[in-house]
């Protein structure tokens, strides 16, 4: 399994990542669109949701990046594996996340995950990141009741302002007040492998949408 090598992290309010992308033909994509659907926000590699439309063929993954090479080497990947069950979309979540979801049958979005993103350590660029309020609010809109969000970062300051943006919103319960012990996913992301593998904390939280 071959990987492109492409730069660490992209700038999602340059101009060229500001069209939002026109959403795909998914009768064409996916085996059985009416399948839940998990959406995988800032998917990287696409490793972890190549191993989940494995694990779980009755479940439909969903990917989304902005590192255009990461996205094609993914799809080719699970061509490769024959998976009807899963795709990967290049594009900028912060202005094509609405058309997405509003083009997927209603009531089928179940579960977001959004792990590790980027940090944007310095102050003029945390704007940069992907948990913005109107994130949270379009997730609002087309998550299921009852439907999950899972957030995990190894950057504590990181993790802690996105649940403050989920616990702002009225339609978002966090299930527990103190960080996860343990993953709830069935497989984890080759960063938190890692992150856990150096002896370095992992901090993970879960919202239910009210």
């Amino acid at each position: 399994m071959s990987v492109v090598r492409v730069r660490e992290h992209v700038n999602p309010l340059s101009r060229k990542y500001q069209q939002a992308i026109a959403p795909p033909d998914w009768q064409s994509i996916y085996g059985d669109l009416a399948q839940p659907l998990q959406l995988d926000i800032g998917c990287g590699k696409g490793r972890f949701l190549l191993n989940m439309a494995q694990l779980q063929p009755n479940w439909n993954f969903l990917g989304l990046e902005i590192r255009e090479p990461l996205v094609h080497q993914a799809n080719d990947w699970k061509t490769d594996l024959s998976l009807t069950n899963l795709y990967y979309l290049f594009c900028n979540v912060n202005t094509s996340l609405q058309p997405l979801l509003q083009s997927l049958p209603a009531n089928t979005l179940q579960r977001v995950s959004i792990q590790f993103p980027d940090p944007w350590f310095k102050r003029k660029h945390q704007k940069r990141r992907v948990v913005q309020p109107e994130v949270v609010t379009i997730l609002a809109d087309f998550l299921v009741k009852g439907g999950e969000v899972f957030l995990q970062s190894d950057v504590p300051e990181v993790e802690q302002e996105m649940c403050d943006r989920f616990t702002e919103h009225p339609a978002f319960q966090r299930t527990a007040p103190t960080w996860l012990s343990t993953n709830p996913m069935p497989i984890p992301t080759e960063r938190e492998t890692s992150t856990l593998e150096r002896g370095e904390a992992v901090y993970r939280a879960v919202y239910i949408r009210r």
